[in-house]
């Protein structure tokens, strides 16, 4: 009889930490204990708390061990599967003053933690909990509920209806209303219709889709057999890239899953509904997550974005009507149908109802995947899920939807994060990737950092977006550099105003925003760096000079040691210059200085 399960996480991060190993050294160290017959092992996806992989959770009392390491397993297995011992060094507890004594005893559970207990995990429900590699799983989660209901109990214009009475809308960035997109697809006459699944998630830093699919595939493959039942499709297109090899891989087992149970193929449900499914890998292209380009991918050709309209819902992929969804906004779907809209608008606010997943990265204590209501405050993000910047350092702004986003400033911290209000300060939800950042980044960098992604992923089909990015890297890295002007700054923003207004496809219509949002919050940042040709964070190295502050200077000669290019030059016991002209600023001498005698000025 099995008396506990031990759940390893599987996601890419901890799996990249060695959890495979991790799972093997349970395995034998549980046999070597002879309890085989008693514990229960089960890969998952992922839990979460990335910052803290390899993550392994013990039920049914829900330790939450962190950072185990194989040496570990052993003990685990021997004090606390076999002896009932929790192993207290290794024990997550970040937990709440009123649960300490239940964490001390290694019993707390998983929303007591401060990481956890104020997200609402509804995308994200399978995901740490159950095996994405067995579908019996997925269906006692009520897996598959949802289908069954939409095809034996509603009509396809009632599934719409539920869609649409739901408020949901698009999690992929534009925040189009899906149950509108639907209708406008389903009387369009064809003799052929398709679903898409754009995971083609290209924002750096972002990672939401991938962990759904690694975790949670079958809520993926139940949503899109719900929205070609009520579109009238019979086929379905999973875009994902490449790189996401856990994820194709877990996504294709669960389709050959669904079709063996009968829940993909020929008359679903005994309903008469036909509905399959097929997966195409996409090979890295930033615009191919862009709808219309990723439809040319599908199609074998080079992944390049098309005129609209006509919109894909009328004319599609192979020219056909088409539905195109991402990861996320399918994963709300067999909850929205099996709960009602009723249920998914009693969570967000009015214009945005449900909630939001996003890969929280940067300079942040908690690292990782976090789902909360929308309307939830930056600053509880940022302050109590993510504990808040390292080091004692300052928060100075967080990036939210990547290349095609905009920077929140710290004085709008208390912003409630929901689709209008972003858009209200000149930034966009985007996928979901919240990149924070402190005082030691500069504003003017990122910037550049963001629009040398986008010159480097335009596709290059219309002039503004190719010719019109690229000249406004060159009119930032000439700022870095020192070489601006002010009249710099008013030509940048005539720029990325012309690049919106006539760029074809959504990359190059938001290319700008990371420059646009910069340039009104942090303007001060870009005036220093033209007037006074300084950084004031230290970061642009052609603004930069190193120098040994005397009276600190023990005379020791570390730095000289370590200076690559022999700029440091001194008598021992004596304090120490640098030559700045052979000067390279790699920092070296700074990393190796024990006494904070060197500065960047």
């Amino acid at each position: 009889m099995i008396r506990a399960h031990v759940l390893i996480c599987g996601g890419t991060g901890c799996t990249s930490s060695g959890s495979q190993s991790i799972q093997k050294a349970f395995a034998d160290s549980i046999e070597k204990y002879g309890l085989t017959e008693e514990i229960k092992l089960v890969q998952t996806g992922c839990f979460g708390l990335c910052a803290l992989g390899p993550v392994v959770i013990v039920h049914p009392d829900g330790t939450f061990y962190s950072r185990v390491e194989v040496g570990d397993v052993d003990e685990i297995v021997s004090e606390h599967l076999l002896k009932g011992r929790p192993v207290q060094r290794l024990v997550y507890n970040d937990v709440a003053e009123e649960h300490k004594e239940e964490a001390i005893a290694g019993n707390v559970s998983l929303n007591d933690t401060t990481f956890y207990k104020s997200q609402n995990r509804v995308v994200l429900r399978n995901c740490g909990v159950i095996d994405p590699e067995k579908i019996d799983e997925y269906i006692a989660m009520d897996g598959y509920a949802a289908l069954g209901k939409a095809l034996t109990e509603m009509t396809p214009e009632e599934v719409i209806q539920c869609v649409t009475d739901s408020g949901l809308r698009g999690r992929g960035g534009g925040g189009f209303p899906t149950g509108r997109k639907w209708a406008l697809t389903a009387p369009n006459k064809a003799d052929q219709k398709y679903v898409v699944c754009n995971a083609d998630e290209g924002d750096p830093g972002a990672f939401m889709d991938r962990s759904v699919l690694e975790g949670d595939p079958h809520a993926l493959i139940e949503a899109m057999a719900i929205a070609g039942y009520a579109i009238g499709a019979t086929e379905g297109y999973v875009y994902v890239r490449a790189e996401y090899p856990i994820a194709v891989a877990r996504l294709q087992i669960a389709i050959d899953q669904a079709r063996e149970y009968g829940l993909l193929g020929k008359n679903i449900f005994g309903s008469g509904f036909d509905f399959d499914l097929f997966i195409r890998l996409g090979a890295g292209a930033f615009v191919c997550g862009e709808e219309t380009a990723l439809m040319t991918s599908i199609e074998g050709n080079r992944g390049e974005p098309r005129p609209r309209p006509p919109y894909p819902a009328v004319k599609g992929l192979y020219g056909r009507p088409t539905v195109e969804n991402n990861v996320e906004t399918f994963a709300n779907i067999p909850q929205i149908i099996l709960k009602g809209a009723d249920w998914f608008r009693s969570m967000g606010t009015e214009k945005s109802p449900g909630t939001k997943v996003f890969a929280l990265g940067g300079k942040i204590k908690n690292t990782g995947l976090v789902e909360i209501s929308m309307g939830t405050t930056l600053r509880h993000i940022i302050e109590d899920i993510g504990g808040g910047i390292p080091n004692g350092k300052k928060f100075k702004a967080a990036q939210t939807g990547g290349p095609s986003g905009g920077c929140i400033p710290a004085q709008l911290i208390d912003t409630e994060v929901d689709f209008d209000n972003l858009t209200a300060i000149g930034c966009m939800m985007g996928s979901g990737g919240l990149i924070v950042m402190d005082e030691d980044n500069c504003m003017v960098d990122i910037a550049k950092f963001f629009l040398e992604f986008t010159v480097d992923e335009s596709c290059g089909k219309c002039t503004p977006c190719r010719v019109g990015t690229k000249r406004l890297l060159e009119l930032l890295e000439r700022i870095t550099r020192g070489e601006g002007k002010l009249e710099d700054l008013d030509e940048m923003e005539e720029l990325c105003n012309y690049i919106k207004a006539n760029s074809l496809c959504g990359l190059g219509q938001t290319a700008p925003n990371p420059v646009l949002s910069t340039l009104r919050f942090f303007r001060d940042e870009y005036v220093a760096h033209i007037v006074d040709k300084k950084c004031p964070a230290g970061v642009c190295k052609d603004l930069l000079q190193f120098k040994i502050v005397a009276d600190k200077c023990k005379g020791c000669s570390a730095c000289a040691r370590k200076c690559p290019v022999n700029a440091i030059s001194g008598e021992i016991k004596n304090p120490f210059v640098i030559d700045t002209s052979k000067c390279i600023k790699c920092g070296a001498c700074i990393s190796t200085c024990k006494f904070d005698a060197i500065i960047k000025e």
